[in-house]
């Protein structure tokens, strides 16, 4: 607590001098994690490939090795198995069979003899058809598009249009920032972490906002500052806030990652680097985004603390 009262409410860091910068860090990362999806690619989990997911409670502690082997030999094609929270749980991943419902059932009954007597219980046992596979691709992304239109939509009601397109902007960064990353840990890309992206675009935005209702207020406030230097106040006046909510947020992600076990560990580490990456875009990007927007400065009577001949008086600290 000590540390915390001492950070700074209202540092005077100088973000947006470094726009050009920022804006060539952030096309770099755009530009790699495209370049990785597309050479890479996802690796796609069975609700958008399809295929058969088994999830099986073994007698003791699992012998993957053993069973590894012992399914590799069925002739099935790609087997993945892995713990799946306990060292008695087992998830298996069989790729899709040729055929009909009956090749599938009939790849389910071979893995059932196979594992024999070292099963206690199958906990579940699913078949995703590469319809339906694709059916969710196609539903996912027209989530992530409608949910990225949706919030700057919302931005353009509440400001102006060119926070609207700063937003539209950072949110389309983030969203690539986290395929990329996908792309690179080779993290299965389900319906779970799907989620994880849309949650960061809304965890995003929410810092995102929080800055242009104080671009805004500033704006209002200094008629005359220089509009660099206001865009410089506005975030230094609400950058601890947005560093001591993404910290406290991180310290329960990391807490998730590390404890939480093999079945929330991909989509709690993809909001871990969806968290930071989102905040890094609300003051690196979106608001550099903003000095090309041609912001306008709102008219009216100039407030009391504003002398005529331009100078302003000392930035109010951030509550």
């Amino acid at each position: 607590m000590a540390l915390i009262r001492k950070l700074p409410i209202a540092p005077n860091l100088n973000f947006v001098g470094y726009r050009k910068l920022f804006l060539a860090f952030s096309g770099a990362i755009v530009l790699a994690s495209l370049v990785l999806f597309a050479v890479v690619g996802l690796n796609l989990g069975i609700d958008f490939r399809g295929g058969i997911l088994i999830e099986v409670r073994t007698s003791g502690p699992a012998d993957l090795a053993s069973m590894r082997s012992r399914l590799g030999s069925l002739g099935l094609g790609e087997v993945a198995l892995q713990e799946f929270g306990a060292a008695d749980e087992v998830l298996i991943n069989v790729q899709r069979q040729e055929g009909e419902e009956e090749a599938q059932s009939a790849a389910i009954a071979a893995v059932k003899e196979a594992l024999g007597d070292d099963v206690a219980e199958y906990r579940r046992t699913e078949f995703v058809g590469p319809k339906v596979g694709g059916e969710l691709q196609v539903a996912g992304a027209l989530a992530t598009v409608l949910a990225i239109l949706g919030i700057s939509l919302y931005v353009w009601f509440r400001f102006e249009w060119q926070f609207a397109v700063a937003a539209l902007g950072a949110l389309i960064h983030d969203v690539i920032a986290m395929i990329g990353f996908f792309a690179v840990t080779q993290l299965e890309f389900n319906l779970a972490t799907l989620a994880a992206v849309l949650t960061v675009a809304g965890y995003s935005i929410n810092d995102t906002v929080v800055i242009f209702d104080r671009v805004r207020e500033v704006l209002r406030k200094y008629k005359k500052m220089p509009l660099l230097e206001l865009l410089n106040l506005a975030v230094n006046q609400t950058l601890t806030r947005t560093l001591l909510t993404s910290f406290t947020t991180l310290l329960a992600l990391f807490a998730l990652s590390f404890f939480g076990g093999t079945v929330i560990r991909g989509f709690s580490t993809s909001l871990i680097w969806g968290i930071l990456i989102g905040t890094y875009s609300s003051f690196g990007l979106a608001v550099p985004l903003l000095t090309f927007m041609g912001l306008r400065r709102v008219l009216g009577d100039e407030e009391p603390g504003e002398a005529k001949s331009g100078k302003t008086q000392a930035p109010e600290k951030a509550s």
